[in-house]
């Protein structure tokens, strides 16, 4: 599907200012070398000699391994600032909280294999979330994995997801408050006597009135904030108390919050207070080799950077180059990044499909597919053991692509101004052979070491990758002398006199951000919960339908303070009736025909707000209205309703 499409972008491709996106006449580059000598000469070179190497951008997703070492180097011996990194479903605020809590700035690993009780707050993680493959295996351990024991799973959240499909128990909460449900779960523990307030450390230290036992959420004031009841709230917590190892985490909606660093700082409190926390049945971080690093941090976010182009009489991004980063379809439009890529004077992507972004490009040097490339990455959780996978490729390119790697190395050897120092690999896979030689001897390989040159590069290309055991880095001393943090409203762009429901888009399992609808197989996919395919649609809760006078397949309108779009309404009882979601992935304007101008795109209705430390895209705070308009809906399902025997339901 992705490698024999007709709409790879086979071959370079050179157009005017948008011309791709406007279906201007593309000339076509007879040598690809000459691409790439136009990038250097025309436009670095031309940085160089000006002095403004700070001029060069480079735009991209989050990367690990070496070609996230590659770009660093490539930048920063340009003389560039760091790589802007975007993507629609972040999770800084978590990392940050993690960094402050427990001293490391990664995603969690859940070792649900060895835990009896789990509470997941927000976090799809058998769907989207994190690490969905490892989590699912763990899952069924935690389920059917020990003979005689099966541990309980609660989910929090305001829309059932996979994973609440999946639960014991799913308990509806007001959005924004899931932290505060955490916080009287622990201050019922804590009167108890099962820990006390010292037993979570720093962890909580960072919640304001932690060491007096958490006063302020005894369970009538929690369930006056929440909406989850009383009695509710505490069996929730003697269950949690008395069958440990217990574990609770926490992601997606709940951090999308303005108040999102709050909700993790109180299920991370939580989990400490348990004694979860680098513990059998708990959360624990996973080890990276240093050799091969972590992952590619930006300087400047993807919003701060569209301001300051916007703000500037000249853009202060000269020359940009695009990997895989499609901000224009994922960004809200308040932030301007249409118009702040339109300012840049020479754009040069590596997509191989024109999308939404790159169609703003001058130049397309379009990137190998992954089963024509190196492909390596140093996973950030899923796995108590550091890792560093690999694989070669798995085929022969098919068109005229070379991969985004090889350029950089090839663009820094075409400079007049040589890179200082210069890089040292001709190819990309003799970076990777020089980082997996560096790797500390691994401990249980299945492969025996080679002998000869390289050997342990060459057990990693038969084993696929390096794991071993290694030690945690010392954890970081987070913020010593951070005021503790209280429980504060979520902020909500909206009046809610003029507009009543909380609006949720949600990460879509066939294309989860988008960046896979191009692809017709995923667009026949149905979803997990509503069975929909090739289109979009309005989840709403029966009883706000039948408020409204709507049934299923009705067109509707969602408007927000910034926008207004129109989907079919699935109505679905695993949705609290203050809220509305709508799934991510549709709504292209240039994607192929097969996303192209499909579906509507939730984001673009979306308000401009931020996490306030982190910057992050609060994409969970925006308020809307609903309402039946005229017209056909298009509602493709593939099963024609979420009951077993429709005829006979109430």
């Amino acid at each position: 599907n992705l490698v024999v499409s007709e709409y790879r972008v086979a071959i370079i491709g050179s157009t005017g200012k948008g011309g791709f996106a406007h279906g201007l006449d593309i000339a076509f580059c007879e040598l690809e070398n000459s691409a790439i000598v136009a990038v250097a000469d025309r436009n670095a070179d031309g940085l160089a000699a000006a002095g403004k190497q700070s001029a060069l951008g480079f735009l991209t997703r989050p990367l690990t391994g070496g070609r996230r070492y590659l770009i660093e180097e490539f930048l920063g011996r340009f003389g560039a600032p760091p790589a802007i990194t975007f993507e629609v479903f972040g999770d800084q605020v978590l990392r940050r909280a993690n960094l402050l809590s427990f001293g490391f700035e990664q995603l969690p690993t859940l070792d649900l294999g060895r835990s009896n009780y789990i509470i997941g707050f927000g976090a799809d993680f058998l769907g989207t979330w994190n690490s969905p493959v490892a989590q699912n295996v763990a899952y069924g351990e935690m389920r059917k994995g020990r003979p005689g024991t099966r541990g309980k799973f609660v989910q929090v959240e305001a829309r059932m997801s996979q994973t609440g499909a999946n639960a014991d128990e799913w308990v509806p909460v007001h959005a924004g408050t899931e932290g505060v449900l955490a916080l009287g779960i622990a201050h019922l523990i804590m009167e108890s006597g099962h820990a006390t307030a010292g037993d979570a450390g720093r962890a909580g230290e960072l919640i304001k009135g932690w060491s007096e036992g958490l006063a302020d959420y005894a369970p009538e004031q929690v369930e006056q904030v929440t909406g989850v009841d009383s009695e509710r709230l505490q069996r929730l917590a003697r269950e949690f108390a008395e069958n440990g190892p217990a574990v609770a985490f926490v992601g997606g909606a709940p951090v999308a919050q303005t108040n999102g660093l709050f909700h993790a700082l109180a299920v991370n409190a939580l989990n400490a207070l348990v004694g979860s926390v680098q513990q059998p049945g708990g959360v624990v971080f996973t080890p990276r080799p240093i050799e091969l690093g972590g992952f590619l941090r930006q300087e400047s976010s993807a919003r701060e950077v569209s301001t300051r182009i916007l703000d500037a009489g000249d853009s202060p991004i000269q020359v940009l180059l695009l990997n895989d980063a499609n901000p224009v379809f994922g960004a809200p439009p308040a932030w301007g990044f249409a118009d702040a890529l339109a300012t840049i004077p020479y754009i040069a992507s590596f997509g191989n499909f024109v999308d939404d972004t790159n169609s703003f490009a001058d130049l397309i040097l379009p990137d190998h597919s992954f089963l024509e490339s190196w492909c390596d990455a140093v996973p950030e959780s899923g796995t108590k053991l550091a890792v560093a996978s690999l694989a070669p490729p798995a085929m022969r390119p098919l068109h005229e692509t070379r991969a985004m790697p090889d350029v950089l190395l090839e663009l820094g050897r075409s400079l007049a101004q040589p890179l200082d120092p210069a890089l040292p690999w001709q190819r990309y896979d003799e970076l990777l052979r020089d980082k997996f030689e560096a790797l500390p001897v691994a401990v249980g390989a299945k492969v025996p070491i080679e002998q000869g040159s390289f050997p342990h590069w060459a057990r990693a290309r038969l084993q696929g990758g390096w794991w071993s055991e290694l030690p945690l880095e010392e954890p970081s001393a987070g913020d010593p002398g951070r005021e503790p943090v209280a429980f504060t409203e979520a902020e909500f762009d909206g009046d809610d006199s003029q507009y009543p429901y909380h609006f949720l888009p949600f990460a879509s399992q066939a294309f989860l951000d988008g960046s896979l609808a191009h692809l017709p197989w995923l667009q026949e996919l149905p979803d997990v919960l509503s069975t929909a395919m090739w289109s979009s649609w309005v989840e709403i809760n029966p009883a706000t339908a039948a408020g409204l006078g709507v049934t299923q397949g009705d067109l509707l309108e969602v408007v927000s303070s910034h926008g207004s779009i129109r989907a079919p309404a699935f109505v679905s009882p695993a949705i609290a009736p203050d809220v509305i979601a709508m799934p991510v992935g549709q709504g292209h304007q240039t994607f192929t025909r097969y996303a192209s101008g499909r579906g509507v795109n939730p984001i673009q209705i979306l308000a401009p707000m931020e996490e306030p430390e982190t910057g992050a895209l609060a994409w969970a705070a925006t308020r809307v209205r609903v309402s039946r308009v005229d017209g056909a809906g298009e509602l493709i399902l593939f099963g024609g309703s979420l009951r077993e025997h429709p005829k006979h339901s109430r």
